[in-house]
């Protein structure tokens, strides 16, 4: 297939690029480059089938020739990023998505949407099932990257219910694996950072607070499942086991 990867030097999608890559695909990934790095596609350049776009999905999206499938993971994802970029994050959430449904509906192809767990916000149900509307703040500090998602997800089920659009929406949960920037924010990285620096863990609170991790192959090897099937979604892509901040450190 010819597969478009929107967020493609970033860290999700360029182990998504890969791995397209891999099974005999041919990419083209766009970004901007706000958050993403030449340096995660620096291995892909001179592969046969890669092409990159340096873009903002933002505005009208053309992609010269066949396409088969739009998988849109453009977007600030750590916290650090999206309160940083907060109105960046709710233009590629919102007419981001819209231009890359409309992509996907030109040229017949099938739309993956990257969500995320953040759409439940600060959840009141443990484990959070995909049938949970969630608890968000729409006006708090990180209701900026909640609702560009949440929204995100609306368009792509209108744009399916009305135009007819073949889709796909993934809910991620807390990835980690090569390629995360040192300063992503996110208490893997933070932690292995301050681990090879040889300076003490920072645990914030009682550290009795769980979080479920899921590496990166995993996390894409599931994306592509999805990709791959029959099932609209959304669907938690992720690890169903919990450990403690203090189990991490």
């Amino acid at each position: 297939m010819r597969i478009v990867v929107t967020g493609g030097a970033g860290f999700l999608g360029s182990h998504l690029s890969r791995a397209l890559l891999d099974r005999g695909d041919e990419v083209v990934a766009i970004d901007n480059l706000i958050t993403g790095n030449l340096d995660n596609v620096e291995d892909l350049v001179s592969r046969a089938g890669f092409a990159f776009i340096d873009y903002d999905v933002t505005n009208y999206v053309h992609v010269p020739g066949p396409v088969d499938a739009v998988l849109h993971f453009a977007s600030p994802a750590s916290p650090v990023d999206y309160l940083e970029h907060p109105i960046q994050t709710l233009k590629v959430g919102s007419l981001g998505t819209h231009k890359t449904l409309g992509l996907a509906k030109a040229k017949g192809a099938r739309f993956l949407l990257a969500s995320t767990s953040e759409v439940y916000g600060d959840p009141q149900v443990h484990p959070q099932t995909e049938d949970y509307w969630g608890h968000v703040n729409p006006i708090g500090p990180r209701g900026v990257y909640d609702e560009a998602k949440r929204f995100a997800e609306a368009m792509t089920m209108a744009y399916h219910r009305y135009h007819g659009v073949d889709v796909r929406i993934v809910r991620i949960f807390n990835t980690f694996g090569p390629g995360m920037r040192p300063n992503d924010g996110r208490v893997v990285s933070n932690f292995v950072v301050q681990a090879l620096a040889g300076e003490p863990l920072t645990v914030y609170g009682d550290g009795s607070q769980t979080r479920s991790f899921c590496y990166v192959d995993d996390e894409v090897r599931g994306i592509l499942a999805l990709l791959d099937s029959d099932h609209v979604g959304p669907v938690n892509i992720g690890n169903p086991e919990e450990h403690t901040v203090l189990e991490l450190a």
